[in-house]
């Protein structure tokens, strides 16, 4: 079995927490170039980077950074992490972003992928003019958006005449180094047809490990009855408290999620309305974005990094990791807790 790859999310909102107004994570260029150099040093393997025109976390009125000029400086300042930004069809025209993600990828040396997320915020479209239909329309859209994407990655001239969008003799140039691997999520029959044909690999919110073996041997069924290439890979959402003791990590917990309401859960109705999830959120889930209490990485290192054995065991072979405050955490995580998850897989 291939080793735990570990990414985290670039705190492109400077934080993770919609309960906790500071979080020591400056929204700033410097701060998120000293995470991802941080990160390399200390054994992550991947950032991923959301695309959010509104703050989801700390409400509409706050900061966010644009994804993709942050993944173009990211990429500049790294050597050898994977940069998964997030393309949501919605807003991108998918010529435009095919010429986008070969920049990003020769920028990186070969080491941009896409996050392909069919969109959920519906507030956030009316504000900024994005596309967005009925569920199961969007996942649609997302199918001929990536099949354009790979189509001008790899043929030149390229055309293409679908229900949602006509190119005819496309040239691009330059090429990606390598065809960007492209990750989707999603968990309505709709999402997971779709994502079973267009998608290299599978994301989802965070679960237990049950939950997570079940949703792996699905898609793994799914992919197996379109095409004889399995998924890549199988990656989660999670978020992780380690601290010398389990009471500690456990005080940690109840600090975080001590629900106050207010305007960081405005995106709260729409997220569970529109997403068609499998899982019910409460609010003290939403205390953290992407389900990311669910697995359970709270506690000491060896506990955490047994449960993310677990993970292991059940298929799930990538861990997209929130920390806060975000790069003391993550230099815990990297620390205290990947080294121990590597003498676990040594062992066997």
């Amino acid at each position: 079995m291939a080793g735990m790859r570990f990414g985290y999310w670039t705190p492109v909102f400077g934080g993770w927490l919609r309960n906790v107004d500071d979080e020591q994570t400056p929204f700033s260029f410097e701060h998120v170039k000293q995470i991802a150099q941080t990160a390399e040093r200390i054994g992550f393997d991947l950032t991923l980077i959301a695309e959010l025109n509104l703050n989801d976390i700390k409400g509409q009125e706050g900061p966010s950074f644009d994804a993709w000029e942050l993944a173009a400086a990211i990429a500049a300042v790294t050597s050898t992490q994977e940069i998964m930004t997030a393309v949501r069809p919605g807003y991108h025209l998918p010529a435009v972003a095919a010429k986008r993600a070969a920049t990003i990828d020769e920028i990186s040396g070969g080491r941009f992928s896409l996050n392909v997320v069919s969109a959920w915020w519906a507030e956030e479209a009316r504000q900024y003019g994005g596309i967005f239909s009925e569920h199961d329309d969007r996942y649609k859209r997302s199918l001929e958006f990536v099949s354009i994407l790979k189509g001008l990655w790899a043929e030149t001239p390229f055309s293409f005449d679908g229900e949602y969008y006509s190119l005819s003799g496309t040239y691009l140039s330059p090429k990606p180094r390598r065809a960007p691997i492209v990750y989707a999520g999603g968990e309505s029959e709709g999402g997971k047809q779709a994502i079973s044909r267009f998608a290299d690999a599978y994301v989802t919110h965070g679960g237990t490990p049950e939950e997570l073996r079940a949703k792996v041997a699905d898609l793994t069924a799914r992919r197996a009855a379109v095409t004889e290439v399995p998924f890549q890979s199988f990656g989660m959402a999670a978020y992780a408290i380690v601290r010398d003791t389990e009471e500690e990590a456990q005080a940690e917990l109840e600090r975080i999620t001590d629900v106050r309401g207010g305007a960081a859960y405005e995106s709260y109705q729409d997220f569970v309305s529109k997403s068609q999830l499998d899982t019910k959120v409460d609010l003290r889930d939403y205390s953290v974005s992407n389900r990311g209490l669910r697995p359970d990485l709270v506690g000491t290192p060896d506990q955490v990094a047994r449960r993310v054995r677990e993970f292991s065991d059940a298929g799930v072979d990538l861990l997209l990791l929130q920390f806060s405050p975000h790069l003391r955490e993550m230099e815990r995580f990297g620390e205290q807790v990947i080294p121990r998850v590597r003498e676990l897989e040594a062992r066997g």
